[in-house]
């Protein structure tokens, strides 16, 4: 009949009672699992299913989640102390003048398509903004905008995805009598509840992203196509511009990124339209549109407005 001593052990096992009472302890039996210092044998892969027998679950591939999320490592620039309450989840002061320089250049975007829209400048401008504005049937140019976007580095990377997606705006232009009619709408409507319904409409297409169909109505109503105005980033769902905001703003939660990014742009007097390119940008570390967009001049002073509202020196003066 086995015995344990006061510490709860067997006693023929305690080191202990063992030198208490002189007595030699019996070797305990090692454990079948294995030892830290033993290399780990993988157990093989499975085989594929037989016709008719379930498959077996496949691992997740390195760099994502079960569930098919992918983990995103942003670059981020050192702690240096910098802190502002515009963006709460900076602590850099090079991540704050990137992202002013980024404001500077999505916002100086916008006024040189102003001035095409009202026809001024016209030589600065990019070959595909003055297709947009020439005198021409309002439907066809709105086509051309569609593919203008979805062939852009915003837009879709697959040929036949993006002739899918086109398909699917003309489909739709169709039932509303024309694309022209489908995307002015009611003619009472206010530019941004345009704005939101478009978006609306348009993030059930095929192929319509929420960058593609930000960027689509961003640019209609900058050349004056159509009355747009965006009254909110939609900052939701897997995009750079909504992964960007998170980061900046230091949330999560739809209401208080919107609500943050339309202090931010107030406090940087600039449309809040801007912070979509502006942050997709910034998070991506490179320029989705072409430096010849945007006026270099109205850039430097629309930058330096931005790292005054974020509290960053200008590294001009």
């Amino acid at each position: 009949m086995p015995s344990f001593c006061r510490h709860n052990r067997l006693l023929a096992n305690c080191t202990i009672c063992a030198r208490e009472q002189n007595f030699e302890v019996r070797p305990v039996v090692s454990s079948s699992a294995p030892r830290s210092t033993q290399p780990r044998v993988r157990a093989p892969r499975p085989t594929p299913a037989a016709p008719g027998r379930a498959r077996a679950t496949p691992r997740p591939v390195a760099g994502t989640r079960a569930g098919g999320v992918r983990v995103r490592r942003l670059a981020r620039g050192a702690d240096d102390g910098y802190s502002s309450p515009l963006v709460p989840g900076l602590r850099s002061g090079e991540d704050a003048a990137r992202l002013a320089g980024e404001i500077g250049f999505a916002a100086a975007r916008l006024e040189l398509m102003a001035s095409v829209a009202a026809g001024e400048r016209l030589q600065d401008a990019p070959g595909a903004w003055r297709e947009l504005v020439a005198p021409d049937d309002l439907g066809a140019r709105t086509e051309r905008a569609i593919e203008h976007v979805l062939s852009g580095p915003r837009g879709i990377d697959s040929e036949p995805l993006r002739g899918a997606a086109l398909a699917a705006a003309r489909s739709w232009g169709e039932r509303q009598g024309s694309l022209a009619t489908g995307l002015a709408g009611d003619p009472a409507w206010a530019p941004d509840r345009r704005f939101d319904r478009d978006f609306e409409r348009l993030g059930t297409l095929h192929g319509f992203t929420r960058d593609v169909s930000f960027e689509l109505l961003t640019l209609l109503g900058g050349l004056g196509l159509y009355a747009l105005a965006a009254g909110q980033l939609y900052l939701s769902g897997e995009n750079e511009a909504t992964w960007a905001a998170k980061r900046a703003f230091g949330i999560g939660e739809r209401q208080l990124l919107e609500r943050r990014a339309a202090n931010l742009a107030d406090a940087c007097e600039v449309p809040l339209a801007a912070l979509d390119l502006a942050l997709h940008d910034w998070g991506t570390g490179a320029r989705a549109a072409g430096e010849a967009d945007a006026d270099p001049e109205v850039m430097s002073v629309l930058q330096r407005k931005a790292l005054h509202a974020l509290g960053v020196p200008d590294p001009t003066v």
